[in-house]
C-alpha cells in the first residue's frame, strides 16, 4: 500500500553508505494539518534507498513537494532484546 504527503522540504541530508551493499538518504517534509481551526505542524522524516537516493538531487530546501511512499516495519534483535523500527520509504518525489 502506498501513501502520499504534500508539504515543504525543510531538510535534505547527504547520502550515507551504510554498508558495502546498502546506502540511504534522509529528508524531512514539513506539513500543516488544520483541524477545527487549530494548525498542527508535522515534520516527517523519509528515507530514500539504493538507486533512489538521487531523487531529491534537483530539489532544494523550501520547495513544496509531494512524496509518494511506503511504510516499512522491521524487527531487529541484539543480545536478547527485540526492537522494532518503522521507516517511511519514499519512491517518488515531485515539486508542486
Amino acid at each position: 500500500m502506498s501513501y502520499e504527503l504534500i508539504g515543504k522540504l525543510i531538510v535534505k541530508s547527504e547520502t550515507i553508505q551504510v554498508s558495502e551493499k546498502f546506502k540511504k538518504r534522509e529528508f524531512v517534509v514539513e506539513q500543516e494539518d488544520n483541524n477545527g481551526g487549530k494548525v498542527f505542524i508535522n515534520k516527517v522524516k523519509f528515507q530514500l534507498t539504493q538507486d533512489r537516493t538521487s531523487l531529491i538531487d534537483d530539489l532544494y530546501e523550501g520547495n513544496d513537494v509531494k512524496v509518494s511512499f511506503n511504510i516499512k516495519g522491521t524487527e531487529w534483535e541484539k543480545e536478547g532484546n527485540t526492537n522494532y523500527f518503522t521507516n517511511l520509504d519514499a519512491w517518488k518525489i515531485e515539486r508542486v
